[in-house]
């Protein structure tokens, strides 16, 4: 009978204390909870951060064809919609992360249970996180090194966001939420910078292994790197696939054929900014827009940072035309005149240096030393406090490098020095294009390789123009004094007085039709440089500078006669911007490259158009494009029709500097101006002789190859028609053999059929 009692007891007690302790966990676990929720142990996201996470958002780049250029980051991350993500992509991810996704309010019951079974029997089989659990990880990162109940803690927050997450988003929001944030590795952040990366393509276009390698790399993205470790990468994306079979996703037959497909890596490549398309001109915009940026305001009052705001920068490049311009150039320096110039210069001394015997010695080491002083290597040398004889033999001293080749990187031992006059070998070329109507750049080609060679071409570097400034000066004919392209001048050397009572009397390099009357559209075509003599005796250098201002021309000037041959150093910038007014009835368009910034929903900040202005008349705007045809008709560019075959309506016009240091090609369609420059670093680098260094031979390939290849693409939709004529009841004879019979019978019987044109 006692016994029976004690046995009441001992139950009645185990009871109290079950439900005792019971209560009290239960307590503790709702105490904790409200404490996490109140912020008692550490700030929780607030409802207005889950509806807009901080996350570091690329700036992307678009062409005008909606192409991704390229961006600016401190991640390499973009956002991505749901809509955009293939199925296959989100079947494995379900299949090897979370396949109770769909069910479950944040926080998976069931593999909860079944890693604390795990954990009690030593059987782990796995995590119990869910997709969106490890979203609320990656929104809202943990701190290094937690100990173990501050970990429990952190886990236990992650599942109040989780469930707060749940609560604001739909599940599809979620997953592509997901996918946003996670990392890839190879400074890929989210799937679309990864998908870029890793396959060269964009997300909607991944294929079935494609998307199951992404599902399996989220995991552990060092460990299955395709990159790094190509056999776990594999083994990974093949666990990925059964996963997908054994949930319903693809059947045996397809798992059996794709998971014998090789991972492919030929696409791989980090998007970092010295690679991809369009180097140049994303470094040019990189300054734009930080500028643009600190005169900007976000909502709470900060400047826009482009580093991490995700802007979406809508861009005038096309890319088709951007992808050929590049190619132009490397077909032609690559193939044709890199290799042409170390013959030329081959078992030369001093090569590739064209200096007089008694200065070469001395004029080469200030140059190569000059140029070691703008190095980055002497810069950060002379930070450290390193001494000028230290730097001195640091650069003598050689080291494994990878230098620049046309046939790819080069991985050799040589010294710094060495390297610097290895360099000084090679020729740069630019090339700018606009659309003639609207002043968009459509291209923009700023050098050879942006690794390499960082100095920008197009806007940076100021060049002597040569030839390609007498345009200006025949425009001043053309318009103020009523010339015509067919007016006849003695083709005889003239003499301009100068301001100190000396005379400037300029040389030809040719000696065709001396002593004979010339067109002024012949002297052009062949750029006659005593035409050119005669035009600024009767038109004052300073009218020729108030010209080129009006067509957009900003470099300094010296007011001299010697301009009329082309001695100002102007930006390819400047010259495609001003001869672009010609094909534009006579309206500068200032070109632009940006036509509007969202910001990373959407929204528009700012939309952009160009600054014009009229210049010239719309007649002497048509003068000049019928004066310049003859360049390619019967002049300087003449190989446009002969080499290249082109045989629609074109005019340009060549120049060629002082020694053949630079080349240059200016060619106008009705579409399309585009200016390309070709010439080395350093001025005394050129070839010797006129045949090979005119502009002709080193920039007018570069334009005929980049205008065939855009001639070849119909999706580009550029025409080949002849320009339009002025809306003008003045009567046009650009024929100069018919000008003549006209301008004959004009003066036989004093009528008036033709104006002066």
């Amino acid at each position: 009978m006692a016994r029976k009692k004690s046995d009441g007891r001992s139950y009645r007690k185990f009871f109290v204390v079950f439900w005792l302790s019971f209560v009290g966990v239960f307590l503790f676990v709702a105490l904790l909870f409200f404490g996490i929720v109140s912020n008692w142990f550490g700030v929780m996201p607030s409802f207005e951060e889950l509806e807009n996470p901080e996350t570091n958002l690329a700036s992307e780049i678009y062409s005008v064809d909606q192409v991704v250029l390229g961006s600016f980051y401190v991640e390499n991350r973009s956002n991505i919609h749901f809509r955009d993500l293939p199925p296959d992509l989100i079947n494995a991810l379900l299949a090897i992360e979370d396949i109770r996704f769909t069910e479950h309010s944040g926080i998976d019951e069931k593999a909860l249970l079944r890693v604390a079974w795990g954990v009690i029997t030593g059987n782990n089989k796995g995590g119990g996180s869910t997709l969106t659990q490890q979203l609320a990880k990656n929104l809202f990162p943990r701190n290094e090194n937690l100990s173990a109940p501050q970990l429990i803690l952190r886990k236990f927050q992650e599942w109040i966001t989780a469930s707060k997450l749940e609560r604001n988003y739909s599940k599809e929001e979620i997953m592509a939420m997901y996918l946003n944030t996670v990392p890839f590795g190879s400074q890929a952040f989210g799937i679309k910078s990864a998908a870029l990366t890793f396959f060269g393509k964009p997300t909607a276009e991944l294929l079935l292994e494609e998307a199951a390698l992404m599902a399996g790399v989220v995991n552990a993205p060092t460990r299955y790197s395709p990159i790094r470790n190509p056999e776990n990468a594999f083994r990974r994306r093949n666990l990925v696939l059964r996963k997908m079979v054994d949930y319903g996703f693809i059947s045996r037959t397809v798992f059996d054929s794709v998971s014998q497909i090789p991972i492919d890596m030929s696409n791989y490549g980090m998007l970092d900014h010295n690679s991809g398309a369009a180097t140049y001109f994303r470094e040019f915009l990189r300054a734009e827009m930080r500028e643009w940026a600190e005169t900007h305001f976000k909502a709470n009052g900060k400047p826009y940072d482009i580093y991490k705001d995700g802007l979406k920068i809508h861009t005038t490049i096309n890319s088709r035309m951007q992808q050929y311009a590049e190619e132009a150039v490397r077909e032609h320096l690559g193939k044709d005149l890199q290799p042409a110039f170390f013959k030329h210069w081959k078992g030369v001394p001093n090569a590739p240096f064209a200096f007089p015997p008694e200065e070469v010695q001395k004029q080469v080491e200030q140059i190569l030393n000059q140029a070691m002083r703008r190095s980055e290597r002497y810069r950060y040398l002379k930070q450290a406090g390193i001494s000028n004889d230290s730097i001195k033999k640091s650069f003598n001293t050689p080291v494994r490098m990878r230098v620049f080749s046309w046939n790819g990187s080069i991985d050799t031992v040589m010294s710094p020095m060495d390297s610097i006059r290895y360099y000084k070998y090679y020729l740069q070329s630019s090339l700018m294009s606009v659309d003639a109507n609207t002043g968009q750049v459509r291209a923009y080609v700023g050098g050879i390789d942006y690794r390499y060679f960082k100095y920008d071409n197009v806007t940076q570097s100021r060049r002597q123009v040569g030839s390609t400034f007498k345009p200006f000066l025949y425009t001043l004919a053309m318009q103020e004094g009523e010339y015509s392209p067919c007016y006849k001048v003695p083709n005889i050397q003239y003499s301009v007085q100068l301001f100190d009572g000396t005379f400037w009397e300029p040389k030809n390099s040719s000696k065709d039709r001396i002593g004979e009357e010339v067109t002024l559209k012949w002297a052009l075509a062949n750029s006659n440089n005593w035409i050119s003599a005669y035009l600024i005796k009767r038109f004052p250098p300073e009218s020729v500078i108030q010209m080129a201002r009006k067509m957009g021309v900003v470099s300094p000037i010296d007011p001299v006669p010697a301009i009329a041959l082309g001695t100002p150093e102007i930006s390819l910038y400047e010259m495609v911007g001003a001869m672009n007014t010609f094909s534009n009835k006579g309206v500068y368009i200032k070109p632009y490259f940006i036509t509007r910034i969202e910001d990373k929903n959407g929204n528009l900040i700012e939309r952009f158009s160009p600054d014009q202005s009229e210049a010239l008349d719309e007649i002497t705007a048509y003068k000049m494009i019928q004066l310049m045809k003859g360049v390619v008709e019967f002049g300087t560019g003449v190989r446009l029709r002969s080499t290249y075959d082109l045989r629609n309506p074109i005019a340009g016009k060549t120049g060629t500097t002082q020694n053949q240091s630079d080349g240059w090609f200016m060619g106008i369609t009705p579409q399309l101006t585009t200016g390309v420059w070709t010439g080395a670093e350093d001025r005394s680098v050129h070839f010797r002789s006129i045949y090979l260094g005119q502009g002709a031979n080193m920039a007018l390939p570069v334009w005929a190859l980049y205008m065939k290849k855009i001639y070849n693409d119909p999706l580009l939709k550029i025409s080949q028609e002849d320009f339009d004529k002025p809306m003008s009841d003045v009567l046009f004879e650009f024929d100069c053999n018919k000008y003549e019979s006209s301008q004959s019978t004009r003066r036989g019987n004093d009528s008036n059929l033709f104006d002066d044109f």
